[in-house]
């Protein structure tokens, strides 16, 4: 419970406004895992015993996921 009312809140404005700046970065770099996946799923269809490119597109997937992970933590570090 971290309301005074006693509820449980999932609803965080505070956060969700202050982490939208971040996420513009993050979404950037989302945009450059696409780019970085298209181009390892490319290279691992021409040669799929190279395992590096494994390693780039995890890398890359992870970079596509940024946006949504900065603002779940920005809205859980603010409290209610």
């Amino acid at each position: 419970m971290c309301c005074s009312c006693g509820e449980d809140c999932e609803c965080r404005p505070l956060g969700f406004l202050l982490g939208l700046p971040f996420a513009f970065v993050s979404l950037l770099l989302s945009l450059v895992g696409v780019v970085i996946w298209i181009v390892g799923i490319l290279l691992s269809c021409l040669c799929p015993c190279c395992l590096c490119v494994t390693v780039i597109v995890e890398l890359a997937l992870a970079l596509i996921k940024a946006p949504f992970s900065v603002m779940k933590w920005f809205t859980e570090q603010i409290p209610c």
